[in-house]
Formats: C-alpha cells, sequence, structure tokens
C-alpha cells in the first residue's frame, strides 16, 4: 500500500502546528503568558509562551510537518517498493 505523499504531508503539518498552537493555550491557560523560551523555542525561532508566541509557533509547526510529513512519506513508499 503506498501513501499519498501529499496527503500525509498535510494531514502531518496540521497535526504539528494545531499541536503546538493549542498545547502553548494549554500553558497559557494554567500558568498564564510567561514569555518564556522553552528548548522549542530555541528550534522555533520566535517561538515562547504567549499568544503571538502561539501563532508563531503554528507556523513554525505547519512547515515544519509538512516537510517531514513528505519525507517519511516518500521514504516510507521507495522502502516498500524496494521489499516487496
Amino acid at each position: 500500500m503506498k501513501l499519498n505523499i501529499k496527503a500525509f504531508a498535510l494531514a502531518a503539518a496540521l497535526f504539528w502546528g494545531i499541536g503546538i498552537f493549542l498545547c502553548t493555550w494549554w500553558i497559557i491557560m494554567f500558568e498564564g503568558a510567561t514569555g518564556d523560551v522553552t528548548i522549542l523555542g530555541h528550534m522555533y525561532r520566535g517561538f515562547n509562551i504567549s499568544p503571538v508566541g502561539s501563532i508563531i509557533g503554528l507556523v513554525w509547526g505547519f512547515f515544519d510537518g509538512l516537510i517531514s510529513g513528505a519525507i517519511f512519506a516518500w521514504l516510507y513508499n521507495w522502502l516498500t517498493s524496494q521489499f516487496s
């Protein structure tokens, strides 16, 4: 079974981007907007625990998930074609 690379990449992008956005707002809801730079903030430039940081994390996460999902789906398709 082959994966549709575009569909898988889009699903991974939405999952990762929205996941970062919701996790940031979860922290804001319970601890407040601290503006602290986290480990993720060192990888995603501009991301911190704030409302603006959640939008930045959403954008970074979307593109990170898009690229990672496309690479994963392509690699999966390539490996399954080699060993089947």
